[in-house]
C-alpha cells in the first residue's frame, strides 16, 4: 500500500519500506510541432474549444495563434535557443455573454498542457475581491488573491472598476500597483486576464499606461448573431435532457428578434435565462394537470406557448405612446 495523501498533524504513520520504483526514461525532448502536442494533449482542449464553444470565429484563430506561438517556443528551448519567455497577460474585452469566462479557463488548462503555468487552474474575481474599505485593507486583499492565483489564470472582470480616479479616497490604485509588480516580476508563474466591456477597458488602459505595456494579447469577443443564440439555446436544452417542440424553435428565434432589440441583452446568459423562464412554464402548465400521466416526452418537451408566454412578446406588440398611429 502506498503512502497516503494526508496525515494528521502531530502524528508519525509508520510505513513498511517500499522498494523505489525504478526510474522512468525520460521521454525524448520533442522535436515537431506534433510532438509537443502529443506530449502536453493541449490539442485536445482546443478541440473541446472549438466544439464546446458556439461561434467566436475570430477568438478562436487567436487562441490558436497564441497556442501555436507557446509550442514554438517550447520546441526553441528544446533546441536551446534561448530567448525570454513570452508576454502572456491578456485582455477580453466584450458585452457580457460573449464567453470571456469560458475562454479563459480554457486558456489557463492549455497553458498548463504545454507547461507555463504550474497548476492550470483558474481563480475570477472582480473589485470587491482586491480592494479594500479602509486604509491597510486593500494590500492584505489583493496579495490574498495572488496568492491563490500563482501558478495558474487570474481573471479579474470589470476590471476599470480598479481605477476611480473621481473619488481622492479610493483604495483602487493601490490593488493595481501591486499587481503590476507582480505582473512583471512573476509572469512566469501567473498569467493575468483583463475583462470588461471595450470602451471602458480602452479608457481604462488610457488611464494606467503601465498595465496596458504590460498586456500582450488583446482579444475583441462580438455579440453572438441570431443564428449562434438559437444553436446556444439548442446546445443548453440538450445538456438538460429538453428540447423544443412542434414550432417552439421558431417561437424562440422570434423572441431573440425582439429581445436583442431590448437593453441589457446578455447574449449566452440572456439565452439561458429564458431557457430557464420556459422550463418553469412548462412545469407550471404540467402541475396544472394533476390527474394526467405524463410521458418523457411531456417531460422533455418545451412547446411553443412556453416561450410566447414571455412578456418580451407582449412588449413587442405594445405600441409606442411616442409614436403616431
Amino acid at each position: 500500500m502506498g503512502s497516503p495523501l494526508y496525515s494528521i498533524p502531530g502524528t508519525v504513520t509508520a510505513q513498511a519500506a517500499v522498494p523505489a520504483p525504478p526510474p522512468e526514461a525520460a521521454a525524448p525532448a520533442a522535436r515537431t510541432v506534433q510532438e509537443v502536442l502529443a506530449q502536453s494533449q493541449a490539442d485536445a482542449v482546443m478541440e473541446e474549444l472549438e466544439r464546446d464553444l458556439i461561434g467566436l470565429a475570430p477568438v478562436k484563430a487567436r487562441i490558436r495563434d497564441i497556442a501555436a506561438l507557446l509550442v514554438i517556443d517550447k520546441l526553441r528551448t528544446n533546441l536551446g535557443l534561448a530567448a525570454q519567455a513570452p508576454s502572456l497577460h491578456m485582455s477580453f474585452t466584450g458585452n457580457p455573454g460573449t464567453g470571456k469566462t469560458t475562454v479563459a479557463l480554457r486558456m489557463a488548462q492549455i497553458l498548463f498542457r504545454l507547461g507555463y503555468v504550474r497548476k492550470g487552474h483558474l481563480v475570477a474575481v472582480t473589485r470587491d475581491d482586491l480592494v479594500g474599505q479602509y486604509i491597510g485593507h486593500t494590500a492584505p486583499k489583493t496579495r490574498e488573491v495572488l496568492k491563490r492565483a500563482m501558478g495558474g489564470v487570474l481573471f479579474i472582470d470589470e476590471a476599470y472598476y480598479l481605477y476611480r480616479p473621481e473619488n481622492e479616497r479610493d483604495y483602487g490604485q493601490e490593488a493595481i500597483e501591486i499587481l503590476l509588480q507582480v505582473m512583471e516580476n512573476q509572469r512566469d508563474d501567473l498569467v493575468v486576464i483583463l475583462a470588461g466591456y471595450k470602451d471602458r477597458m480602452d479608457t481604462f488602459f488610457r488611464s494606467n499606461p503601465g498595465m496596458s505595456s504590460r498586456i500582450a494579447h488583446h482579444l475583441d469577443f462580438p455579440d453572438y448573431p441570431p443564428a449562434d443564440l438559437l444553436r446556444i439555446a439548442d446546445k443548453l436544452l440538450e445538456q438538460q435532457n429538453y428540447h423544443f417542440g412542434s414550432g417552439a424553435r421558431a417561437s424562440f428565434a422570434e423572441y431573440l428578434e425582439h429581445r436583442t432589440r431590448q437593453p441589457h441583452f446578455a447574449n449566452a446568459r440572456s439565452v439561458r435565462n429564458a431557457l430557464d423562464r420556459a422550463r418553469l412554464r412548462q412545469a407550471s402548465r404540467l402541475f396544472a394537470e394533476r390527474e394526467r400521466v405524463l410521458s418523457a416526452e411531456d417531460l422533455t418537451t418545451i412547446d411553443s406557448a412556453d416561450i410566447r408566454a414571455s412578456r418580451v412578446f407582449h412588449s413587442a406588440a405594445a405600441p409606442d405612446p411616442q409614436q403616431k398611429p
